[in-house]
């Protein structure tokens, strides 16, 4: 009576994690993984000649009782770890490798689903079907299905071996990131800062058996929205050193040894399978193509970047030194010194701003609001319904007409067994083949006050929910049949696309006056304040865009070593590959080091930590759309919905984008943006 052998019966199948216990899942992740091979092996025997019917859609129907499991651990792994999580995704690691290669290199199947794709274009298939078997085709062949059986022996190897390493980084990221947190004794030390974030670092330190005591949680980046506001030098020192000595102080959860692991085994799976690197083995079936796209457009923007920089460095030199500093600026500086400067230029200060930002009015009255007058959809809160922590929510979602979408589901706090960062994944994904609605995960990292204090969020965390609330929504818009093209399972550089997109409506009038009240007073926010955000939109882009294209061209480095190359120390190909690309500069540290840059070694973004720009010349695009044609409507939101969000995967993302827009993007307003014309 494993709760994961069968869907749930609760509603939109939402699974019933008051049933589920910890010895259940090592048993459903081996009974699903042994059943879905059955299927798949029942596919390749089968006698008759190779069909669509008899191929494709067994395939699509294979492996639910495995999915169902995977999808609650592992999002149960990352926003709730602990050490029975720890030990068991380390075990099933290999386990889950040589499941994917044994079907991806079933040379049965391969052969069965190249013998369809040969035939396609008489198969009478509609444009998802057609898609689909074109889709399947190219994954197995670039996942090594043609390749030889000593070749796919050496293949299963490598792949094992990365799945290990990759989990071991990113528990070792997490335990680091705990065990590196700022203890501070004094509340002196935290001047600065507002009550609510001295009330979290009390309540942070309370949970960790500290009373009395004050710690600062680590973020996922380099930096930490605190440097923006401790006057204490000192202080901001000691955050921003703590940030950047994850995983390289020795001991076990050194993560040097394992980047070089890593980089190397990819380089060696490349060339194994046909490829020069890594990176042009990910990024051949990306919308980028090529190595060589990718390097073109962040050489274009990178020269521009550090000039900025290096301007908005020296402005923050003469305000230190017109105030008597006597120190030259240092990258814990930066933040708070840019603040001055904003308040000073502007007349924009960022922690003024909190007490407009409520998040319970961020969410209902900004998020929610939004999302209903664009698309019509509302919001009711289920607190019937069991989630994996007590302090995750759960949300019916309706359309316009009362028929039901989907439930969303938000996790807003830090905790010691969250991940860094924040993240969008489901739990179970919209299907007409399997029948299956669309149940939807967000996770913050928002430090969490005292009990009955209000959450007061940051400018950048409430954009960040608006950010995951739209890979959300494309989680719960998409309407396709098959599985493979669920939600958000589009090319990697194309995902950020919709979330970026919807980072827009958070200063949209509409949208900021129906939810921008000082939670005390109730005023709205002043009109001027909201003029004098948009007039700094291009403030500090140097930084913000050198520091993210620094973490992007690394990442880039890192995969284009061929297999022939031996890197042996990180620091020291780091140092080099940013000089390379003109962004060594040690007061813009890159947004992530290699130790401790979780995308690229253990998040699905090797090689791909470019999408965020890349998709963002398509959302820089679209916000000069959605203002050309009136912005918040439904016609623009159904738009929207009808031709981008609601195809999910199932048709070439960038002949979406065309059919949305009625053109490719232009680059222009990206430039515009971000200050780099």
């Amino acid at each position: 009576m494993n709760p994961f052998s069968r869907p749930s019966t609760l509603p939109f199948q939402l699974p019933p994690f008051a049933a589920i216990a910890q010895e259940h899942y090592r048993p459903a992740f081996l009974e699903g993984m042994a059943e879905q091979r059955a299927e798949v092996a029942a596919i390749g025997a089968n006698p008759e000649a190779p069909s669509f019917e008899n191929t494709l859609l067994p395939l699509e129907r294979s492996g639910q009782a495995f999915s169902r499991v995977a999808a609650v651990f592992f999002n149960l792994s990352s926003s709730h770890s602990s050490d029975f999580t720890n030990a068991l995704e380390e075990e099933l690691a290999p386990l889950l490798a040589a499941h994917a290669d044994a079907i991806r290199l079933d040379p049965a199947l391969f052969a069965r689903i190249a013998r369809v794709h040969e035939q396609r274009g008489g198969l009478g298939l509609d444009p998802e079907s057609r898609y689909l078997v074109e889709r399947y085709f190219t994954e197995f062949t670039l996942a090594g299905a043609g390749l030889s059986d000593e070749d796919k022996a050496t293949l299963r190897d490598l792949n094992a071996r990365l799945g290990v390493a990759a989990t071991r980084f990113e528990k070792n990221l997490l335990a680091d990131t705990n065990d590196l947190a700022l203890v501070l004794d004094d509340v002196a030390e935290l001047d600065g800062l507002s009550a609510g974030e001295i009330s979290a670092a009390a309540q942070a330190a309370e949970s960790r058996g500290l009373a009395g005591r004050y710690v600062l949680t680590l973020v996922l980046p380099t930096t930490h929205p605190y440097l923006a506001q401790l006057t204490n030098r000192g202080v901001r020192e000691r955050l921003l050193a703590a940030s950047r000595a994850r995983c390289i102080r020795g001991g076990v959860h050194d993560n040097r040894a394992l980047v070089l692991e890593i980089t190397a085994l990819r380089a060696a799976r490349a060339r194994l399978l046909g490829f020069a690197n890594h990176a042009a083995a990910v990024i051949a079936d990306q919308t980028a193509k090529t190595p060589s796209a990718v390097a073109d457009l962040l050489g274009r923007l990178a020269p521009a970047a550090a000039r900025n920089a290096l301007a908005e460095q020296a402005d923050l030199q003469g305000l230190v030194d017109a105030e008597g500093g006597g120190f030259s600026l240092a990258a814990w500086d930066w933040a708070f010194y840019t603040e001055k400067v904003r308040r000073a230029r502007y007349a924009v200060d960022s922690q003024a701003m909190r007490p407009y930002f409520e998040l319970e009015r961020v969410l209902h009255d900004g998020v929610f609001y939004a999302a209903t007058r664009l698309y019509g959809v509302t919001f009711t809160e289920r607190d019937d319904l069991v989630t994996w922590h007590p302090e995750a929510r759960v949300f019916e979602v309706a359309d316009a007409d009362g028929s039901p979408v989907g439930l969303y589901i938000l996790d807003v706090y830090t905790r010691d067994s969250k991940r860094g960062g924040a993240w969008m994944n489901p739990l179970i994904s919209q299907s007409a083949l399997l029948g299956t609605p669309a149940v939807v995960c967000n996770n913050l990292n928002v430090p969490k006050p005292a009990a009955g204090e209000p959450t007061l969020l940051s400018y950048d965390e409430a954009t960040t929910l608006f950010h995951e609330f739209g890979h959300a929504l494309h989680g719960l818009f998409a309407r396709v049949t098959y599985p493979k093209f669920a939600g958000t399972n589009v090319y990697r550089d194309f995902v950020e696309f919709p979330s970026q997109v919807n980072e827009m409506w958070l200063l949209w009038p509409e949208v900021l006056a129906n939810f921008a009240k000082h939670t005390v007073s109730g005023e709205s926010m002043p009109q001027d304040l909201v003029d004098r955000i948009r007039a700094s939109a291009t403030f500090n882009e140097g930084f913000l865009t050198s520091e993210y294209l620094a973490a992007a061209l690394l990442d880039q480095a890192w995969h284009l070593i061929d297999a022939d190359t031996v890197v042996t120390d990180v620091a020291e190909f780091e140092a080099s590959a940013l000089t390379a690309c003109g962004l060594a500069n040690e007061v813009v540290p890159t947004r992530y080091a290699s130790t401790y840059f979780a995308h690229t070694f253990a998040g699905g973004y090797d090689a791909g930590y470019y999408s965020y720009i890349w998709s963002e010349v398509l959302d820089a695009d679209t916000v000069d759309w959605f203002t050309e044609n009136g912005s918040l409507t439904r016609d623009n939101g159904d738009r929207f919905r009808n031709r981008l969000l609601g195809v999910g995967g199932s048709t070439d993302q960038l002949a979406a984008y065309r059919d949305f827009r009625g053109r490719d993007a232009r680059i222009q307003p990206l430039l515009d943006r971000r200050g780099l014309n």
